[in-house]
């Protein structure tokens, strides 16, 4: 990288643009959580959320800044950031707004307001009914407001993409007098081409007075499929921060994809005038991260991250690869956290070896609680026990992931893992507390503590669940019959148990690796059932919460049922709080 070229500011909106994905529903921890390790990965800005939208989301945002805002693990030394990311708040052009995103962030070293404001003509009769005189007035007075909070000052004219130019660059202009220090250029709908993106910009830049001192932002959607293409296109015309999303998620069809701004740029270091400041070698677990949180599945052909991005089945391609990887990858898969080591794990390994795999995979560090480690090391030893094959790498990123959703089904964790050595290279034996370990993360309500399944052709499935639940004090057991297997009666008899109506919205099981022995994965989507709204709900009709949960096991009944009470446990955290809003409520158009 030439240091003549200009450090692009990587600002990420997974926590707010892409939790407007349908149906993802983070609770605060889980938040907390991908905060973490998007400050380890690298990322400038963060905008946290909506802090308006609710008390919850205020919370999660402040958290965030308190305990996210200053951590520098990961972001100091050659070719890093060396600097606390930035957390930012969105507000409308409304002054409670704004004054409740500064009161959110302000406790983080580094902090933004982010302030948006539709600029288009048909946004401005039919959604503000204003003209552009109040338009720009508007403009003036709240950017102004949050200058008058914060030194530093995101300003966005909503569906920027459609806006007549020269108004914009009059209301850009206006942005800049009045304070702000970023303008941010959506292309709310996805609508534009890259040519015409590019050419925005760059007329954005050399016809708004005052643009030399401002820092200009993409932000696209993929409605088109062409959100990257307009990003790099911005970037080509001067822009120098990209709002990105992990895995590209958002509504519709999705955000920018982080990964893929910056693979770009990282595999063509020649082409673009910028160079970045991120670690790629967490992409393939922070993707983990956030596919397995927010239940937003990555597509296995999807560029950088998907499952099939390094595969080759075809044979000549096979054997150029073989004689020479770069005749058919134009990235190495370790560039990107896909693994290639030869570290084989099994019964006979150790803490310290599934450590160092662990940090092998990204999962090093603060990746993991304490906590969180000794549980999934438990799972290790249970599935190492159980394997001929040995522990595959497929294996340990869904042990991590079921060891995520379990502990932070309750909605609290525990503090981040110390740095010290657990043990040596040849220690073999789990630790005396380790079972009680998993208990600490936080009072999950339900815990499976018997599962038995009478199944078979021409036999009706019925399904003997006993729960321990932890409100009550006590087991529960109840049995269920069903028409339609051994999953469908061990869910029914889990409701049953709990006494609520759950709609099942989706189901998904896939091995982790070859073999009959090979660990299954399931994850299940819920929510309440319509009929059965919860009293005093935040989400209106239309807009009921959804759940993911996620399990492993080498018997996929055990996993589905674990699953399954993963989501339950999240809804019922999610119920006592009540307190992040709706998905329709926290939904913005930017």
């Amino acid at each position: 990288m030439s240091d003549q070229k200009d450090n692009l500011i990587i600002f990420d909106t997974t926590l707010r643009d892409g939790e407007q994905s349908p149906g993802v529903t983070l609770n605060t921890e889980e938040k907390i959580q991908i905060a973490r390790q998007l400050s380890r990965l690298g990322v400038n800005v963060l905008e946290a959320g909506f802090p308006v939208a609710s008390p919850g989301d205020f919370n999660a945002v402040q958290r965030i800044a308190r305990e996210v805002g200053p951590l520098m693990e990961g972001r100091t030394g050659d070719g890093r950031v060396n600097q606390e990311m930035v957390i930012c708040g969105l507000a409308r052009s409304v002054p409670h707004d704004i004054q409740t995103a500064y009161d959110a962030v302000k406790d983080a070293p580094r902090h933004r307001i982010h302030v948006f404001l539709a600029t288009s003509d048909i946004h401005l009769e039919f959604k503000l009914k204003i003209s552009r005189e109040q338009c720009l007035q508007r403009i003036s007075e709240m950017v102004g407001f949050a200058k008058s909070l914060c030194a530093d000052i995101e300003f966005s004219p909503e569906d920027a993409g459609r806006s007549d130019p020269s108004f914009l660059c009059e209301a850009l202009a206006v942005a800049i007098k009045a304070g702000a220090t970023t303008l941010n250029i959506p292309d709310t709908v996805g609508y534009n081409t890259p040519q015409e993106y590019g050419a925005l910009i760059k007329h954005l830049r050399e016809n708004t007075e005052g643009a030399d001192s401002v820092v200009f932002s993409t932000h696209c959607h993929n409605d088109l499929g062409l959100a990257t293409a307009n990003t790099l296109a911005g970037i080509s015309n001067g822009a120098r921060q990209v709002e990105v999303t992990i895995n590209g998620i958002g509504e519709r069809a999705g955000n920018t994809s982080l990964e893929e701004v910056v693979m770009n740029i990282h595999t063509h270091p020649h082409s673009y005038p910028v160079q970045h400041t991120i670690n790629t070698r967490l992409f393939f677990s922070t993707s983990r991260m956030v596919e397995d949180l927010s239940g937003m599945a990555v597509q296995a052909n999807k560029a950088i991250v998907g499952r099939n991005a390094f595969l080759h089945e075809s044979g000549i391609h096979q054997d150029g690869v073989l004689k020479n990887k770069q005749t058919y990858e134009i990235i190495r898969p370790e560039d990107v956290g896909v693994t290639t080591g030869n570290l084989a794990l099994g019964k006979h390994s150790g803490r310290h070896a599934f450590k160092t795999k662990l940090e092998d995979l990204g999962y090093g560090g603060p990746a993991l609680t304490d906590v969180q480690f000794q549980a999934a090391f438990v799972k290790f030893k249970d599935l190492a026990d159980s394997k001929k094959s040995g522990v595959t790498d497929g294996d340990m990123h869904a042990l991590v992931a079921d060891v995520r959703s379990s502990t932070m089904a309750a909605g609290s964790s525990a503090p981040p893992m110390e740095d010290v050595e657990r043990s040596s290279a040849t220690s073999t034996d789990l630790p005396e507390d380790a079972h009680e370990l998993q208990a600490e993360p936080g009072v999950v309500r339900f815990t499976l503590k018997h599962l038995q399944v009478f199944t078979g052709l021409g036999i009706t499935p019925t399904a003997t669940v006993t729960l321990h639940d932890a409100v009550k004090g006590k087991d529960i057991t109840d049995v269920a019959l069903a028409n339609n297997g051994p999953i469908e009666a061990t869910f029914s008899a889990i409701q049953r148990i709990i006494g609520t109506d759950i709609q099942l919205l989706n189901f998904n099981v896939a091995a982790t690796s070859e073999g009959q022995d090979t660990l299954g994965k399931v994850a299940v989507r819920i929510a309440r059932s319509a009929q059965e709204p919860t009293e005093n709900s935040l989400a209106p009709s239309g807009s009921v919460p959804k759940f993911t949960g996620l399990a492993t096991n080498v018997d996929i009944i055990t996993a589905s049922a674990n699953a399954y009470i993963s989501a339950v446990n999240r809804m019922t955290s999610h119920d006592e709080a009540d307190n992040r809003a709706s998905h329709k409520d926290r939904k913005v158009d930017i």
